[in-house]
């Protein structure tokens, strides 16, 4: 019994004296990394897999210290202060100088560990929010078709037509359209064909198409940079802004509502759909290029140093963007934007396709035969069509004017 007593008064005296462990200090706590000799825990691999931030300081800063190393004599003392281990921590952060005999410099690259964070984010977030927004856009359509119904030419159509656009101006239009398509599709196919074609048609069917869908992708990418260079070399002084696009937009276009603003050629709207084509449309061809060509034309170091030099990071609270990027880094980078521009684009198109078939009437022949309706012509753009009368370019004043 006198040993218990003992025992109670030491256990009662030695718990004021622990120091107690607060929230805070739990959550500043590093992990115990004594079990596995510094190295990476259980506790850090779960982490990582949960999306957590993890300080990786223990490894990447941990790459040999050749100040400390060891006497030759002694035991480790041969690699002058680096293990093995050391190595690959320093390739894994580019923190040694590789030197290979062939391949230039993407063969330099031994371990790139940016490849997990581009993999991560093309599953994930990239194929989610792609595909919803697709997704989303067309429900929206779908919606607005069965509120407001197809817009009909008022008074129908005078079987009187005026020319819309002249042959070649239509062979530019489908020649950037038609290889959009392919592109998008087979775009599509190569980002989710494992997850959505493999397990319903089989692996093989999957792998058939995206070997074709490469071809097809990387060959028809030159239709659409030479169709985005006609196009804007034909349309874009149609599509500069002016004093006609502001009543257009506080008339929503006779979209909503009945009435019908004058315009030009172009309308507001269309001028929005042209230069969202050529403003997207630049970007994904460049940054198709330098997926086709990743050696020669490496896009985002050189930006990311001029977004620096201008300060911008630091604006929004963030570190200086990398400005030292491997190729597998630039490639991974231009892929990623080349998909996000690429899903912005298809929306948008798919809005354009909507108001060009079965939103409007009348409005696929401008780009079918190239001739609309008068009735249309002044209905949709009043403005072009009075400057066509005015050159006596309508069917009708031709059918007034005198035979020779």
């Amino acid at each position: 019994m006198r040993y218990l007593v003992h025992a109670l008064l030491i256990l009662m005296l030695a718990l004021p004296l622990a120091p107690a462990a607060t929230a805070q200090d739990a959550e500043t706590a590093q992990p115990d990394r004594s079990a596995t000799g510094g190295a990476t825990t259980l506790e850090d691999i779960l982490a990582r897999q949960r999306g957590e931030e993890v300080d990786d300081s223990y490894r990447s800063d941990n790459t040999g210290d050749p100040n400390s190393a060891a006497a030759m004599a002694e035991q480790l003392g041969t690699l002058g202060g680096a293990s093995d281990p050391d190595l690959w921590r320093a390739l894994r952060y580019n923190e040694t100088d590789v030197k290979v005999s062939a391949g230039g410099d993407v063969a330099k690259v031994l371990v790139q560990d940016g490849g997990m964070r581009w993999w991560t984010f093309r599953e994930g977030p990239l194929l989610t929010y792609g595909g919803w927004l697709l997704l989303g856009t067309l429900a929206f359509l779908a919606v607005f078709f069965l509120l407001r119904g197809r817009i009909r030419i008022e008074g129908g159509k005078t079987g009187q037509t005026v020319t819309r656009f002249a042959a070649f101006e239509r062979f530019s239009h489908w020649l950037l359209a038609g290889s959009f398509l392919l592109l998008a599709f087979t775009g599509l196919f190569t980002l989710m064909g494992r997850k959505f074609i493999a397990p319903y048609l089989g692996k093989e069917f999957n792998a058939s198409l995206l070997t074709y869908s490469k071809l097809i992708h990387n060959n028809v990418a030159w239709a659409f940079m030479l169709g985005l260079v006609l196009v804007f070399v034909l349309w874009v002084w149609h599509n500069l802004p002016s004093r006609s696009d502001l009543t257009w937009f506080r008339q929503a276009g006779g979209i909503i509502g009945k009435s019908h603003p004058p315009a030009k050629k172009f309308n507001a709207g269309q001028k929005i759909i042209f230069w969202s084509v050529i403003i997207l449309g630049s970007s994904i061809a460049v940054s198709g290029l330098s997926l086709l060509f990743p050696f020669e034309l490496q896009l985002f170091a050189k930006t990311f140093s001029i977004i620096n030099d201008l300060g911008l990071p630091g604006l929004f609270g963030y570190d200086p963007l990398p400005t030292a990027l491997a190729p597998q880094e630039e490639m991974q980078l231009a892929q990623a934007w080349h998909a996000i521009v690429s899903f912005v684009l298809m929306a948008i198109i798919l809005a354009h396709i909507y108001i060009g078939s079965l939103g409007m009437e009348g409005a696929y022949d401008a780009m079918g035969s190239g001739q609309v309706d008068e009735n249309w012509a002044e209905q949709h753009h009043s403005i072009w069509y009075e400057e066509l009368k005015e050159k006596n370019e309508t069917s009708s004043k031709q059918a007034a004017a005198p035979a020779e």
